[in-house]
């Protein structure tokens, strides 16, 4: 692939690779669900029809091959490759609508949507077909190693991406954010804004661990992993992600969260568990803030979605099931990172924590160290963990170190997943609070104090030393732009008020 004149970088190879290895998979997984349906007697139907299926155009390694093949992949009508006149394959995908309840023709629509050829030579097209003929998708000790590769491609990604790299969390803080959030078998998980699918990997993956029956296999497969990703690149990645870890049917939303109006959402499209990193910085369009509260409309993304977290999580605990009596029993919950803004931020802001507060229990909020997701952003960011169970009495606090002798994070040197051991320890058992005790890295504040000071939940550790550094010039930047923000929302607001005086 480097050797192609249309592919500059990680950033154009992935997309190439994903989207070819989606229709490998694609194909090896009919063919197995063809043979399950002729030993059950069943009908099969299949996703892809001849001659657009892997194994009619790509698997003979002397079929077509250089200007047939990308003329084949490419135009809107070409030669196929069984001789006659029609759709290219693109046009083909990009038309295919679901039949009979099963959606994976819908699924494959959209993810090819967003997906274009950039390479210009059919030949080497052809040899990377080759390549990945070889992969089967069907052996699980291939498909493990497989999944494995793909996460280092996707850190490659990240690393290529710069600016485009706001999808990606270290999967270290996602890994932290399961185990302490401890999805249960039964309940149903969302990823609002789902990138690549971090969060919905490792959810699945510590959900698999809990799979006893057929039953429980079903419920995993169908009933328990949604997510919403709007943007084609990482709605792409995501797909394949999830596949190749082991989820048969990616349940993606390839809408905007934010679309729906608030007030809308009823207790049937409410969820138990909401593991995230919305993007923050970015600001929305006045269609999509007037799907909110009128004194909470604001163009920042990651307080929008915020207020579309809160409303999602499920108002009363879920009945357990019969195949997990003991597991499904406690309050909708959320884990969700947010930057330091957030915290201290007023205004509109103040009126959403006050909800957070009155109405949610915001037991936790870990404090990450700087730099976890440099070189990308130097923005600090926290963790915010709130649930169901009543209103907020109390807030603790958890000082995440950097390890001793470190600075800073660098893309070679990451956060690690052990590096949260003292806090996992501190957390207490299922996530419980009573038995925390307060040290040199956990205080806990009242709710009291908390409302009292205007929602400021920037509290510094009481016990840690003086920092006299100072922020980094984008971390000053972005304040004094969300200071102006702020000021432009009050100006709109004077000015409403003036013409309805008027």
């Amino acid at each position: 692939m480097r050797k192609d004149k249309g592919l500059n970088g990680d950033l154009d190879r992935l997309p190439m690779l994903t989207w070819i290895m989606f229709l490998k998979f694609l194909d090896d997984l009919e063919l197995q669900r063809q043979e399950e349906a002729s030993l059950a007697g069943k009908k099969f139907k299949p996703a892809i029809e001849p001659p657009y299926r892997w194994r009619d155009w790509a698997a003979n390694q002397q079929g077509i091959t250089g200007d047939e093949l990308l003329a084949f992949i490419n135009q809107d009508e070409s030669t196929l490759p069984n001789g006659k006149r029609g759709p290219g394959l693109f046009r083909y995908l990009r038309t295919l609508t679901s039949s009979n309840g099963d959606n994976r023709r819908d699924v494959i629509a959209t993810v090819f949507r967003g997906v274009q050829n950039r390479m210009v030579s059919g030949y080497l097209l052809r040899d990377v077909i080759n390549k990945l003929n070889g992969i089967h998708f069907t052996a699980s000790d291939e498909l493990h190693t497989l999944g494995a590769l793909y996460e280092s491609m996707l850190r490659e990604m990240r690393d290529a991406a710069g600016d485009s790299g706001e999808f990606y969390t270290p999967r270290a803080v996602v890994r932290f954010m399961v185990q302490v959030t401890d999805p249960r078998l039964g309940e149903v998980i969302l990823d609002p804004a789902a990138g690549t699918g971090g969060f919905l990997v490792e959810a699945y993956n510590h959900l698999a661990k809990q799979v006893k029956t057929v039953a429980d296999r079903k419920l995993l497969q169908e009933k328990s992993l949604f997510g919403c990703e709007p943007k084609p690149l990482p709605y792409l990645l995501c797909q394949m992600n999830l596949l190749l870890h082991g989820l048969d049917a990616p349940q993606i939303d390839p809408g905007n969260a934010l679309r729906h109006k608030l007030t809308d959402i009823g207790e049937r499209d409410r969820v138990d568990v909401i593991l995230t990193n919305p993007p923050f910085g970015g600001e929305e369009e006045r269609g999509i803030q007037g799907n909110f509260p009128e004194d909470k409309q604001t163009s920042e993304t990651a307080l929008l979605f915020l207020q579309l977290i809160m409303r999602k999580l499920r108002r009363s605990p879920r009945p357990a099931l019969n195949s997990q009596p003991s597991t499904i029993n406690s309050a909708a919950r959320a884990a969700v990172v947010v930057p330091n803004g957030t915290l201290f931020g007023d205004g509109v802001c103040a009126r959403i924590k006050e909800e957070l507060l009155k109405e949610f229990n915001l037991h936790t909020i870990v404090r990450l160290p700087n730099g976890v997701f440099a070189p990308y952003t130097p923005i600090p960011t926290n963790v915010m963990f709130f649930d169901r169970s009543g209103p907020t009495k109390e807030v603790w606090y958890y000082e995440q170190p950097l390890p001793e002798g470190r600075k800073n994070y660098t893309k070679t040197a990451p956060i690690q997943f052990e590096e949260f051991a003292d806090c996992i320890k501190w957390w207490g058992k299922a996530g419980q609070a009573s038995g925390r005790e307060e040290n040199e890295r956990a205080w806990k504040v009242a709710v009291a104090d908390l409302l009292a000071n205007g929602c400021n939940l920037d509290r510094k550790n009481p016990r840690g030393k003086e920092d006299i550094t100072h922020l980094p010039p984008e971390q000053l930047a972005a304040d004094i732009l969300k200071k102006e923000h702020r000021i432009a929302e009050i100006m709109t607001s004077i000015q409403k008020l003036l013409l309805k005086d008027s």
